[in-house]
């Protein structure tokens, strides 16, 4: 790996090495002509905290963590919610909790509704699942894909709270699957052994996958502890980037495109910083305005989730990374997907200190989540430096549908952690237990947290807040390109991880062929 920067000019510019970012380098540097410059916040740390996937709680709150901070919220009773988000390289796939969920087909065909492009639906979408993954388990050649750069795999002896649980699924009237990103991905949702990218017991970023094998490229540079500051415009037209490198300010041209890949936070404070977004936002901070695009920094959405915990009669084991179980159900039947998206690690995670009650010594929670919120936050600038916090306003749980999904999911985790299935392995419920109608809407807001799958605030689209096309283009700016979670118009069911694989692999592609490179989707089509 190149640490080091002879030059000042290349062909593209990569900011952020992420779950998209890392795709996106390492597709454009297999192209030896071209010359590529990645660009990541963090440091290259590859310690036990990211290798070993028992450890990835570790890094929340360390220097391999954004650990931004949503505004006070009245509808979580005042809470600020942690927002965590990977800072190094692999981005959030060096410290996240190592589950592949692929998205449910309804979201990829509402994203090419949205972008008015059939290349991002699902029947698209399964062609990229099939050249990027190397799964392990049962061969679907529709569905699944072997060789590829990304190993995908289920624990091979599940913890006994896990085949527990799908057994209390079972008999709760939800279909076990086999995987969760078959046909589950399909369907009206159903509850599986989840799918996680651990690889002889050690974790597999995104950045492993896709860069460490090309660390040797001589047209691939990568720069870290590099915080990108703002987009060098001439006119309408980026022509490179401003970056704080050891303090200092330096200065890197890109010859065809900048592409931002730093996040659902990060992304749209570069823009606005640079004079992309909101007039207002920009003016009030003194930016001058080279593009009113009022969809920067809105639509903010994430998986908000709430700890249900019970107590084991006696110690288990933990597997993987501690979470072994994925399940996706409707609230609703009439919803054309799963919105209840619920989570089990085998250990008991301590509930916020509104809750007011401690974790069992030795126990395991399961996340009721949200699947698909309706509640839409933002994103504003406090300054105009690149040292500025950005001020986060998720505005969780502000709309009613959200409130009834949330008494649903927890009633369905209640039922499942209560089940007779659990009975041996389980002593009692600690949290929430029982409550009333009152208590419960209070638990709710008290303990609510999030699955830190920050996303859409720079939306694809046709509308006047979208902020990209179907190209990734950034609307009424040339030569820069978006590939991360920001672009989703809408959060997608499931985490958040494979989707950006995808996106990154999409915009490589976009890429090459716009500078007349054929792709290797462009092969495999004929």
């Amino acid at each position: 790996m190149k640490n080091y920067l002879l030059a000042q000019n290349f062909d593209f510019i990569v900011c952020g090495a992420g779950s998209s970012g890392s795709v996106v380098a390492a597709r454009l540097a297999e192209q030896e002509n071209a010359s590529v410059l990645l660009i990541e916040a963090g440091s290259s740390y590859s310690g036990p905290e990211v290798t070993e996937p028992s450890q990835w709680p570790m890094n929340l709150g360390s220097e391999r963590d954004w650990a931004f901070e949503g505004e006070p919220n009245p509808h979580l009773n005042g809470r600020r919610l942690p927002l965590s988000m990977g800072r190094g390289l692999g981005g959030g796939s060096s410290i996240n909790v190592m589950v592949w969920a692929r998205g449910h087909q309804s979201d990829w065909d509402y994203f090419a509704a949205e972008a008015g492009d059939p290349a991002w639906g699902y029947e698209s979408v399964l062609g990229y699942y099939r050249r990027i993954e190397n799964w392990q388990g049962k061969p679907d050649s529709l569905r699944r894909g072997s060789g590829g750069p990304v190993y995908v795999a289920q624990p091979a002896a599940p913890q006994p709270i896990a085949s527990a649980t799908l057994s209390a699924a079972s008999q709760l009237g939800i279909h076990a699957f086999e995987s969760p990103n078959g046909n589950m991905m399909e369907s009206a949702g159903g509850i599986s052994i989840a799918e996680l990218r651990i690889n002889g017991g050690r974790r597999q970023s995104v950045y492993d996958s896709y860069i460490r094998p090309r660390h040797h490229y001589p047209n691939l540079t990568i720069l870290t502890n590099a915080l990108v500051s703002r987009l060098i415009l001439d006119g309408s037209k980026v022509v490179g980037i401003d970056v704080v490198v050891e303090g200092q300010l330096r200065r890197f041209y890109a010859g065809c495109d900048v592409i931002l890949s730093l996040g659902a936070v990060n992304t749209p404070k570069v823009l606005m910083q640079s004079g992309i977004g909101p007039q207002g936002e920009l003016l009030a901070q003194g930016i001058k305005v080279v593009n009113h695009l009022p969809g920067v920094g809105q639509n903010y959405q994430d998986h908000v989730a709430f700890g249900c915990t019970w107590e084991y009669r006696q110690p288990q084991a933990i597997g993987g990374g501690g979470c072994e179980t994925t399940l996706y159900w409707k609230s609703d039947s009439r919803l054309d997907a799963p919105d209840l998206l619920q989570c089990q690690l085998e250990f008991p995670v301590p509930s916020p200190a509104e809750v007011g009650i401690a974790p069992p010594e030795h126990g395991w929670t399961m996340f009721a989540g949200l699947a698909r919120p309706t509640s839409r936050g933002r994103l504003r600038l406090s300054g105009a430096g690149p040292l500025d916090r950005v001020i986060i306003e998720p505005n969780s749980l502000s709309e009613p549908e959200d409130m009834a999904a949330a008494f649903a999911s927890i009633e369905l985790c209640r039922e499942l952690g209560n089940h007779s299935a659990l009975e041996g392995l389980v002593r009692r419920e600690v949290v929430p237990q029982h409550r009333s109608k009152h208590d419960m809407e209070q638990f709710i807001r008290n303990a609510a947290v999030t699955f830190w799958h920050q996303s859409c605030t720079a939306k694809m689209g046709r509308d006047r807040y979208s902020v990209v096309d179907n190209q990734l283009r950034v609307y009424g700016i040339e030569n820069l390109r978006i590939a991360d979670a920001s672009i989703m118009p809408r959060i997608t069911v499931g985490n958040t991880m494979a989707p950006c694989v995808v996106i990154g692999e999409r915009a490589a592609d976009l890429l090459l062929s716009a500078h007349g490179v054929t792709t290797a989707a462009a092969i495999a089509q004929g």
